[in-house]
């Protein structure tokens, strides 16, 4: 959800600059700052944006710079009577220096004023379409910027579901998993609980043994792993902003991995379960970045 645009124009009135700006963010948050006199646009360039994406933190700028002729001056009476107001003061303690001349007073900062002459109505909305133009070009080439950002996205998270799946098959392969080695773990296990409580009766003892069967088998969360990748395939293939549902689905990635870690009494078992939750981690970080 990085990316930096910029659009210029002009029309016989201005010239201006868009610019936008995107960063990663769990949601979308629109940013703008107008130049003076384009704030009736803020609505609508909000609304623009919202309408072409759905996650970062989005910043607009706009700049303007008026090349219209014809500008008039306007005396400002008030500043000009604090001036005079005051000169009597100055006259006192430098009683040395040359008299105040016209130039001077309207050189003082703010006696003169430059006016504006406001435009028509009809060129003032000339100038708003011209400058919203400027900003579906801006808007654009975010987007299409973000575009490329997220093909790179896709193949790194494709490789991540890749080896997540890489994984889950080098644990399915483990002798490990086998039901006879479950079961031959399991018998030892239960002779040892035996011999250590001989007045164990046989209905605990089959309850024992069927706890630690359960938690010996891991297959259950290798499924659900299983079909977690396929869910996050079928998003990477889907149009539109998926990006909470990936981040809700790298949560249930974590669960499992670390349900299959916790049972696990197998050294290698328990090694490719941190693989996943490394693999897994990894993956939430590239999540984030897409929308």
């Amino acid at each position: 959800m990085t990316g930096f645009a910029r659009a210029e124009g002009g029309n016989d009135f201005c010239t201006w600059a868009w610019e936008a700006k995107s960063v990663n963010a769990k949601g979308l948050d629109v940013r703008l700052r107008l130049a003076g006199g384009f704030e009736a646009l803020e609505a609508v360039v909000r609304e623009r944006a919202k309408g072409r994406f759905r996650r970062g933190n989005l910043s607009l700028n706009l700049n303007v710079n008026w090349q219209r002729a014809g500008a008039s001056y306007r005396l400002n009476a008030e500043t000009l009577e604090q001036v005079l107001d005051a000169l009597p003061t100055l006259r006192e303690r430098l009683p040395d220096a040359p008299p105040v001349s016209i130039d001077g007073l309207l050189g003082v900062k703010g006696v003169m004023e430059t006016v504006e002459e406001p435009l028509a109505e009809d060129d003032q909305a000339q100038v708003h379409a011209d400058v919203l133009e400027g900003l579906e070009a801006t808007l654009t080439a975010l987007a299409e910027g973000r575009g490329k950002e997220g093909a790179q996205l896709t193949e790194l998270v494709s490789g991540q579901l890749g080896a997540i799946e890489t994984l889950c098959a080098a644990a399915e392969d483990l002798a490990a998993m086998r039901p006879d080695a479950i079961r031959a773990r399991l018998e030892e296990q239960v002779a040892e609980l035996a011999a250590a409580v001989p007045a164990i009766p046989e209905d605990r003892l089959a309850q024992e043994a069927a706890l630690l069967m359960v938690k010996a088998d891991v297959r259950e969360e290798l499924d659900r792993l299983a079909a977690h990748v396929e869910a996050a395939r079928e998003l990477i293939g889907t149009d539109g902003a998926v990006g909470r549902q990936f981040d809700f689905l790298c949560q249930e990635f974590n669960r499992e991995a670390n349900t299959l870690c916790s049972k696990s009494s197998d050294v290698a078992l328990t090694r490719i379960g941190l693989e996943l939750k490394t693999v897994i981690d990894q993956m939430r970080e590239q999540v984030q970045n897409i929308e």
